[in-house]
Parts: structure tokens; C-alpha cells; sequence
């Protein structure tokens, strides 16, 4: 059933799978999305693994491996972060992410961003985080930060939601 389902998103979708290959020729950002204890570590909220897994283990030393390869070379790098406010329910979510607590934090191996220079951290309160991106102005966050950085393509690493990619596709 999963592996029909991934054909069909693929015949469906105007996406392409492969390697990047990563060029000072080619203006590259890193994008992180919801790389946060409250789906990430164990034991961190309602949502996050009530165990320690593997995959979420490998995913979460990637993202931090990417990001220091990213940030060494000084390219852009873009964290979004899932964060709700309490008394704002996210159905059909249990309440998660609650904004100012741990489980709203990157994980351990990413915390160094938060003093990073070249990256951008966004909280979001919805689940596509392109449209959590709009501000009470109109701006978009991320756009803003495609134009300042010159981005011509993009590395879009998620742990929870395929949707932002959805959304960044109809953008770019």
C-alpha cells in the first residue's frame, strides 16, 4: 500500500528525486524543517518517539551533518520550527511544539544555529511552513530570504511534513 502510494505521488507530481550536487557555481540553500525535540527526541512531547529510533536517529545526525557543511561554506541556511500556542488547538494534533518550551527547540546537535549568522530560524504555527512564513504585512519570511541569499536551488530536509515541499514548488 505505502510503496503504491509513493508511485502514484510520484507519477502525480511534478518532483524529481537524485542526488544534489553541491556547486559554488549554483546558489544553494539548506532547508530544515521541524528538525525539533517535540518530533525528534525521545520521550520530548506528544508526537515525539517514545523510544529511541534509528531512523529518526540517522535523520537527525544528517540534518546536523548538512548544516555544519552548509554553514562552513558559508551558505544559507533556512530552520523552520513547529511552534503552537497553547490554547490554540491543531486538530486532529494533540497539543505539541507548545512555543517557549524545549519541545518547540531544535534538537541538541542543531541548538548551534540559534548563533549561526547565516541562518534563519522561523517558528510556524500550521503545518506548511511557506504559509507560516507570511507575516501580520503580507511579507513572506522565506521568500525574503531566497531574494536576499540569491537562491537558485534549494535542499529541503524534513523530518514530519511533505506539504512545504508542495508549497515551495508552486513558489520557485
Amino acid at each position: 500500500m505505502v510503496s503504491a502510494t509513493i508511485d502514484l505521488l510520484k507519477k502525480e507530481l511534478p518532483v524529481e528525486e537524485g542526488s544534489l550536487v553541491l556547486s559554488k557555481d549554483v546558489k544553494t540553500g539548506l532547508v530544515l524543517v521541524d528538525v525539533v525535540n517535540g518530533f525528534c527526541s525521545v520521550g520530548a512531547g506528544n508526537l515525539a518517539p517514545v523510544k529511541p529510533d534509528k531512523q529518526i536517529s540517522y535523520m537527525v545526525k544528517e540534518s546536523a551533518r548538512l548544516a555544519k557543511l552548509f554553514c562552513g561554506e558559508k551558505w544559507p541556511v533556512f530552520a523552520f520550527l513547529d511552534s503552537h500556542h497553547p490554547d490554540i488547538p491543531e486538530p486532529p494534533y494533540p497539543p505539541h511544539c507548545i512555543a517557549g518550551t524545549d519541545e518547540a527547540r531544535l534538537v541538541p546537535d542543531l541548538q548551534w544555529l540559534e548563533n549561526e549568522a547565516n541562518a534563519t530560524l522561523k517558528c510556524k504555527d500550521c503545518i506548511d511552513g511557506f504559509l507560516g512564513s507570511v507575516e501580520k504585512d503580507g511579507s513572506n519570511v522565506f521568500v525574503d530570504w531566497v531574494k536576499k541569499n540569491q537562491i537558485k536551488a534549494v535542499s529541503v530536509f524534513f523530518i514530519q511534513h511533505f506539504s512545504f515541499h508542495c508549497s515551495l514548488y508552486w513558489y520557485m
